[in-house]
């Protein structure tokens, strides 16, 4: 049984539809043909995703999320996915965008990559953001199961 988990580092995400989020998720998963395993969603500050990018990838920079595949074998994917809550407030504000618009764009990233989905060249950056765009308007239509 797949398993999808949040936690807070060092500040609050303060979203609402998790159960709905949670469930979309493994539907995005079921879309992309892959297996789940595993996700955890580690919400954070700059500073906090800052070392870890520093750390792990030796990039000097402010990003909006990390993505971690930990996948151990082909059969499903085990992931850890950061993401940096004063990034997504900024870009909210910079892309004229609401802040829970914002993080469910990024939230929907990071499953992208474990999906396989690049974003290093332009091409597979506008592939990228097609899905994303594909899935935020998927997820707006998107019913709860209730068992």
């Amino acid at each position: 049984m797949s398993a999808i988990k949040f936690y807070v580092i060092d500040i609050n995400p303060a979203f609402t539809q998790k159960i709905k989020l949670k469930q979309f998720i493994k539907h995005i998963f079921s879309i992309e043909g892959k297996k789940l395993d595993r996700i955890d969603f580690i919400f954070c500050s700059d500073e906090y995703l800052l070392s870890l990018n520093q750390q792990f990838l030796q990039h000097d920079y402010l990003t909006d999320i990390l993505t971690f595949d930990l996948s151990t074998n082909n059969k499903a994917i085990t992931g850890e996915v950061y993401i940096s809550i004063d990034r997504i407030k900024e870009n909210a504000a910079t892309n004229n965008a609401t802040y829970l618009h914002e993080l469910k764009r990024v939230i929907f990233h990071g499953v992208l990559h474990l999906c396989g989905y690049l974003d290093k060249t332009s091409e597979e950056k506008a592939l990228m953001t097609e899905m994303e765009n594909y899935y935020l308007n998927q997820f707006e239509v998107f019913h709860v199961e209730t068992r």
